[in-house]
């Protein structure tokens, strides 16, 4: 940053009294310019019919990651919830109807600056199609998944903890996904070591 946003003086990269950390400060209105990480909105969109289950998954068609697989998300934006964010984006890259469920998975990836938060949902029909940030849109199994071309690590990380909780559900017929919450402190490029 090198203007303030407020009244376009230079700012300087300092540490204000009270604070702990650089923030950009403005020379001029003493506007402090603080930086938050982004919220990144998805959701695991599955459709279940006699006992089997397939995911919605979307080929990107922009950078970064261009041509690798992903579970619809993208950037929140201001003044919608997370739920909101979730569905616009499972909307605008897969086309998809879905009934949006409980919070599964919340994924901080400090090193870019993103926490990332994926919803369970279920898919209401199957008439999807890609939207203009996707490539494609298909539905795959658990053993169609195309591992080795996910785009980031947090849609890989959220799909084995998915695929964890089924089996979980199988052995112990319990019912219900479990919440999960982890740091991916790794390279956000999936071609990185396998979680």
């Amino acid at each position: 940053m090198k203007f303030c946003s407020e009244c376009a003086s230079p700012v300087s990269l300092l540490i204000p009294a009270g604070d702990n950390r650089p923030r950009y400060v403005c020379e001029s209105c003493a506007t402090i310019h603080y930086q938050n990480p982004k919220m990144v909105l998805g959701t695991i969109p599955v459709w279940e019919r006699d006992g089997e289950l397939k995911i919605l998954l979307c080929k990107r068609a922009i950078e970064p990651r261009h041509g690798y697989w992903t579970l619809p998300a993208g950037f929140m934006e201001n003044d919608e919830t997370t739920a909101e964010a979730a569905m616009r984006e499972t909307q605008e890259e897969a086309g998809a109807n879905i009934e949006l469920g409980k919070l599964f998975s919340l994924l901080n990836v400090a090193r870019v600056h993103q926490v990332h938060m994926f919803y369970l949902a279920t898919l209401l029909d199957l008439d999807f199609a890609p939207g203009e940030e996707s490539l494609d849109v298909q539905m795959f199994s658990e053993a169609e998944i195309p591992w080795d071309d996910l785009a980031f690590p947090t849609i890989r990380t959220t799909l084995e903890l998915f695929f964890a909780d089924r089996a979980r559900m199988r052995e112990d017929q319990s019912t219900g996904y479990r919440f999960h919450a982890q740091d991916i402190t790794r390279a956000m490029r999936s071609d990185a070591e396998p979680t």
